[in-house]
């Protein structure tokens, strides 16, 4: 049957800038198999699909896949299902807050002053130190010492990322994406600008696709949510800051980080860029 499509730029002005998501709209009666056949063929970063909620306190319920697998939360496609579904006429029960069904439970977005979105950080469901053995692994396959990194830490939100906080932001542009296979490897990796500047961290996502090569996410959404939570956390950086990511692959993507007494904030422009129809 013919769906409603969308396929959003998010984290970036204008479009075509940041980290397109793809879209289904009305994906009542696709299958599981069906939705990651999708995403796969999409070959983009995420893809996707909008459902009604099971929660009666949620505007809508979205599930999140990634090539080969579903995932609980990720935060590009948070905000780019919500620009898509109030770009199909959505409304939210509370004009000033939507509320995201996911695999995580629901996620509150606001949609600030300057026609951003910003969608509130979720608990991190593993945090602490990352066991020695594997952290030695995952540098060397990085091309890296233990001289060139700050600091390092579980900050998995739902995708399953390791941070790493290089000694600059130009360490972080510096790293060479590793060319091997390398299944299970969701790398966030970290920079501090020098005060001042437009952004204060530079931030890079490598991540393993289902067959184990290695990918740059262009602009992510969960990876700075949970580099923001870990940062702030042991005060390392301020809030109300500027992330740049994406730049390695030509994007120029740019997430606004804030907090409040609600908690940390993740926000960016958000453009939708194709709208139509898709036949499954």
């Amino acid at each position: 049957m013919q769906r409603r499509f969308s396929q959003v730029d998010v984290f970036a002005r204008g479009g075509f800038n940041g980290n397109p998501l793809a879209v289904v709209h009305d994906a009542e009666g696709l299958s599981t198999h069906d939705m990651q056949r999708i995403t796969d063929w999409t070959n983009l970063s995420e893809a996707t699909f909008l459902l009604p909620p099971t929660d009666q306190a949620a505007d809508y319920r979205v599930r999140i896949f990634c090539p080969g697998r579903e995932l609980p939360f990720a935060g590009h496609p948070t905000l780019g299902s919500a620009a898509a579904w109030l770009d199909a006429s959505g409304t939210p029960a509370d004009l000033d807050r939507i509320v995201q069904e996911c695999g995580v439970g629901l996620v509150s977005i606001r949609r600030d002053a300057d026609e951003r979105l910003s969608f509130a950080a979720p608990p991190l469901i593993r945090s602490g130190p990352v066991e020695a053995d594997l952290l030695a692994e995952r540098l060397e396959q990085l091309g890296l010492t233990a001289d060139d990194v700050l600091d390092s830490a579980w900050i998995d939100n739902g995708p399953g990322w390791l941070g790493l906080l290089l000694t600059s932001a130009n360490a972080v542009l510096e790293v060479a994406t590793p060319t091997a296979s390398i299944h299970g490897f969701d790398i966030g990796l970290l920079g501090l600008h020098r005060p001042g500047q437009e952004y204060a961290l530079e931030v890079r996502a490598l991540f393993a696709d289902a067959r184990g090569s290695i990918r740059e996410d262009p602009v992510t959404g969960s990876l700075n949510a949970s580099a923001a939570q870990w940062l702030l956390g042991t005060g390392r950086i301020e809030a109300g800051y500027v992330a740049a990511q994406g730049r390695m692959i030509g994007r120029d993507g740019r997430v606004f980080v804030d907090q409040d007494e609600e908690g940390v904030w993740i926000g960016g422009h958000t453009t939708v860029s194709v709208r139509g129809t898709i036949n499954c």
